[in-house]
């Protein structure tokens, strides 16, 4: 009997805490910003803006068919690179999402009718892209972006369905989630959805141009930029107090960018903006790398030259954040004699990799002669003092544009110890950025275990 009451009152207690935690999250929501909140133009009506409804495809693609504009939508929407396991086949499902509670697997999207979406009815698939919920009205998890696919148009996830219904299905079993308790009872995400799905669909702002209102589309709806970019709070939704100032994403950094000009891309041109998402590159800003230039190679460079003009407009109107662990960004080239040692925690073994990898392309001075994607100097990456992305790099590699070899970073994980990989970050920060970082072997070995 004590036993039975014992059960009771933790029972009790653990669903006090969930009640709580919903009352929480909804307070915190309904007091809380959106992510549009900061343009102004609250409460106003989609039907006072009479500029260009900045929903469905590009003027060039008006005419095309739905299968041809879902097309486009998919590739703004960024499908194919959370739904496609390494080296696997596109739209199959299997990547997996290493998180500190456990892993999640993307799904199958392609028609087929047992193991994708083929069974899906158009008002299935709504629901799955705005409310999170799937054909069997069991809760997706929310590292499918639904937060932010729910602002997407019924139009326009009805085109990407009829492209995705245009595949060959294809049969595909993917791995089953592996989630600590209670991470792993998904009837817990019906409050989750409840205090952090805005289900509400884009409404343009009457106070802005169209063009801010394309771009605000694009970037919030489809390739939901905040879902990488912004904070999360303590319930693990956006924490748009802090849009666009950064976050850590699968071991990589989604570096700040908002409007503040030492930490985010304040600094930056429109047109900077515009050939960084258009090709992954913009000089003297860094190449994307990571989950970043996936996005850039699968999505962004794939989109009409006025939709990435139309996004870059829309960044430059977010709030300043303030990144409190970055330096401003160090402009100045290194000095060309690699005698001269930079300050920082560099070591002899760090300038010894980075003479024996790294110098030939990049230069002692961090400005590459060779190719301007390898230019050092003005990237974020090398202004970190953490190292993350710099290790990553030197770990993983980085392929900006596949098939081209002379835009190619080769992965040093094999060929270098993870101490020796330690030293040669901390050197590249100290030489060519603001703060040199201060990493171990211990370090870089958990980032190569994804922890």
């Amino acid at each position: 009997m004590a036993t039975r009451r014992l059960a009771v009152r933790y029972l009790s207690i653990g669903l006090a805490i969930v009640l709580l935690n919903g009352l929480a999250g909804t307070a915190y929501t309904a007091f809380g910003p959106g992510p549009l909140d900061f343009a102004g133009g609250r409460g106003a009506s989609g039907s006072e803006y009479r500029g260009r409804d900045p929903t469905g495809v590009p003027q060039s693609l008006a005419s095309a068919s739905l299968v041809e504009r879902g097309k486009y939508l998919v590739r703004a929407a960024d499908c194919v690179e959370c739904h496609t396991a390494d080296h696997g086949t596109p739209f199959t499902g299997g990547r997996a999402f290493v998180l500190t509670f456990g892993t999640l697997y993307s799904t199958n999207i392609t028609p087929d009718a047992d193991t994708g979406i083929g069974k899906y009815t158009d008002e299935d698939f709504l629901k799955a892209i705005h409310k999170g919920i799937r054909r069997d009205s069991r809760n997706l998890y929310p590292a499918m972006p639904y937060p932010s696919y729910t602002y997407m148009s019924d139009a326009d996830a009805l085109a990407i369905k009829a492209y995705l219904f245009s595949l060959p299905p294809l049969h595909s079993v993917t791995p089953p989630n592996s989630l600590i308790f209670p991470f792993n009872q998904r009837f817990l995400l019906a409050i989750w959805n409840a205090s952090f799905n805005a289900d509400r669909r884009y409404k343009p702002n009457p106070e802005r141009s169209a063009e801010w209102n394309r771009g605000a589309y694009l970037a919030e709806a489809l390739e939901h930029c905040g879902e990488c970019h912004t904070p999360r709070n303590p319930f693990l939704s956006l924490d748009n107090r802090r849009k666009f100032g950064g976050e850590l994403q699968a071991g990589w950094r989604a570096y700040n960018i908002s409007t503040d000009v030492e930490t985010g891309a304040g600094a930056w041109k429109e047109g900077e903006l515009v050939d960084y998402l258009s090709r992954g590159h913009s000089p003297r800003r860094g190449a994307a790398t990571g989950p970043m230039g996936e996005a850039v190679d699968e999505s962004t460079s794939h989109l009409d030259p006025g939709d990435v003009a139309a996004i870059a407009t829309y960044l430059k109107s977010v709030p300043a954040v303030r990144a409190k662990d970055l330096p401003a960004l160090r402009l100045t080239d290194a000095p060309a004699s690699h005698a001269e040692q930079p300050n920082g925690n560099a070591s002899v073994l760090g300038e010894a990799v980075y003479a024996e990898a790294s110098a030939g392309c990049h230069g002692w001075t961090g400005v590459s002669s060779a190719l301007p994607l390898a230019t050092l100097i003005g990237a974020r990456s090398v202004n970190d003092p953490s190292g993350i992305n710099v290790a990553q790099v030197i770990v993983h590699g980085a392929a900006r544009h596949p098939g081209e070899t002379t835009a190619t970073m080769p992965a040093f994980g094999e060929t270098y110890s993870d101490r020796a990989i330690a030293n040669v970050v901390n050197y590249v920060t100290a030489r060519f950025g603001a703060v040199g970082a201060r990493l171990s072997a211990n370090d870089v070995a958990k980032l190569r275990n994804g922890d």
